[in-house]
């Protein structure tokens, strides 16, 4: 049952061609900075080192680019980390060929750069960020096809194919805002796209158990003014979610520092789209699918047959009169 429900039916499939057009626009340039600019690897998947240090006064990081160019760590990436005084220095390539205590060997590199303390040494070998990188798409990969057994098992197939093209819509538009901002990809943003994952299922398959309920329930022949009216009820529903999420993940953006950035800025995209495609794109791929509403009814009457025969058999068993 609903808590919150829309008296006011919406035409959203009367326009789901611009919706599905704004969605592929989105999503073609998604591929493009996927396949030109490419995605931003942070030593979790690439390799390397990274060395967080923090200075008494703002750090000097123009001198700190002057000290490290004349050593094997020149080409190193340093940029300012939450505040002016503290920055991180990241070292790619095999951390193998590094020495043993990197700690000391910067404490001499640094020193003519001021006072300072370093905070942080995080190494990873390339082939651990390797694994860590097939690893990852596996997860992805394992989510969508569970994720696929799951609805078509729940709903019917087309219904699965719906609610994985609408997944594979919020992922693609989220790695692309992903490379669009640089964003380094770690462990962090992999948790980021499977929470994603979830968050847009959810909607999704609130939206696809109304649409269902609809179609028993109506005598509704229009796919369309089913899937209308289906939306429109869980519409408060899915706004009311929605912000609440968003203004807690702004809440972490803004204030959550440094380390929880990435995730953040994120979560905050697959929200935004992940709402978007919940209420705009779902069921717009569904009635794409050419669902037909006789036909499920017609299997969902076949099923309730089968159950009452089966149920009137066993009640035949029970009284001894089979």
């Amino acid at each position: 049952m609903e808590i919150f429900k829309s008296e006011k039916i919406y035409d959203f499939m009367g326009k789901r061609i611009p919706f599905l057009g704004v969605s592929a626009v989105l999503i073609i340039a998604s591929i493009f900075l996927l396949a030109t600019k490419g995605l931003n690897f942070g030593i979790d998947f690439a390799g390397g080192t990274i060395v967080q240090v923090k200075y008494e006064q703002k750090a000097p990081i123009d001198k700190i680019r002057e000290v490290l160019k004349d050593t094997e760590y020149k080409g190193s990436s340093i940029t300012e980390f939450g505040t002016p005084q503290e920055v991180v220095i990241r070292i790619t390539g095999s951390s193998s060929n590094l020495k043993n205590d990197i700690s000391d060997t910067m404490h001499k590199l640094l020193d003519p750069t001021g006072n300072f303390e370093i905070r942080r040494v995080d190494m990873v070998g390339p082939k651990v960020g390797g694994e860590l990188r097939e690893k990852g798409i596996m997860a992805l990969s394992l989510a969508l096809i569970v994720i696929l057994i799951y609805v078509s098992f729940r709903f019917e197939w087309r219904f699965a194919v719906a609610s994985i093209l609408a997944l594979a819509h919020d992922i693609t538009i989220a790695m692309g805002a992903i490379s669009l901002f640089s964003v380094e990809v770690n462990l962090d943003i992999l948790a980021a796209i499977l929470t994603i994952l979830g968050y847009s299922l959810n909607d999704t398959i609130i939206v696809f158990d109304r649409i269902r309920e609809g179609i028993q329930t109506s005598k509704e022949t229009e796919l369309n003014s089913v899937v209308n009216e289906s939306v429109s009820r869980t519409l408060s529903r899915t706004t009311l979610t929605s912000l609440t999420t968003f203004f807690v993940v702004v809440t972490l953006f803004a204030f959550g520092g440094e380390i929880i950035h990435g995730f953040a800025f994120t979560m905050l995209v697959g929200i935004i789209v992940g709402t978007y495609s919940s209420i705009f794109i779902a069921a717009s791929f569904l009635v794409q699918l050419k669902f037909s509403i006789a036909s499920f009814r017609e299997k969902e009457a076949d099923k309730l047959k089968r159950k009452k025969e089966k149920e009137k058999i066993r009640a035949m068993y029970e009284k001894g009169t089979v």
